[in-house]
Order: structure tokens, then C-alpha cells, then sequence
């Protein structure tokens, strides 16, 4: 999880409440202050921050040039979170498989 600046109270790191609200031990968290992961996914300007976006990505995919394709992806994350399970679970039967 990336954490960026977007909302003009976003002036420091998020507090250690807010991280307690991804609970799971697998999950990194990470402090973007100068929103470098957004302005890779092609932020110009306040209109087209990248924020409240999830993406699900194949396990081995990697960042080079540009952004790999994603499994599934949307915002805001509450209106696609459906679609996200469906991606994990299905990656997850896979993994399985092997």
C-alpha cells in the first residue's frame, strides 16, 4: 500500500492507527510524499492523481519501462473491490495448481 499526499491534512506520513488498518502481515506500506508512484502511472496534474486505485498483478510481474498489466485494477477501491476478490481468488486456485 502506498500512502501519498492528495488532501491538504495529508502533511506527514499516515499514523501508526491508520496503519493498523490493513491488518494483514503480508501487506507493505509505504510513505510517497513526493508521489513518485503516481506521477509514474501519469499524474500531470490535481485532476489525475493516482490514488484510491488498486491493482492485482500476476505473481513475478515486474516494473520496468512502464507499468506491467494488471489482473484486475479500478477506483475508488470500494466501487471494484468485488472484481479485486475475484482476481485474487482465481490467482490463488492457480498458484495452487502448481
Amino acid at each position: 500500500m502506498i500512502w501519498e499526499p492528495v488532501l491538504d491534512t495529508d502533511i506527514v506520513a499516515p499514523s501508526t492507527m491508520s496503519l493498523h488498518r490493513v491488518a494483514d502481515g503480508r501487506a507493505r506500506q509505504y510513505w510517497d510524499k513526493a508521489r513518485l508512484l503516481s506521477h509514474a502511472m501519469g499524474e500531470k496534474d490535481e485532476d489525475s492523481i493516482a490514488w484510491d486505485y488498486i491493482a492485482v498483478y500476476r505473481p513475478g510481474a515486474r516494473w520496468q519501462n512502464s507499468l506491467p498489466e494488471p489482473v484486475a485494477s479500478g477506483d475508488p477501491v470500494v466501487d471494484v473491490i468485488g472484481k479485486i476478490k475475484e482476481a485474487l481468488t482465481t490467482l490463488q486456485a492457480v498458484a495452487v495448481v502448481r
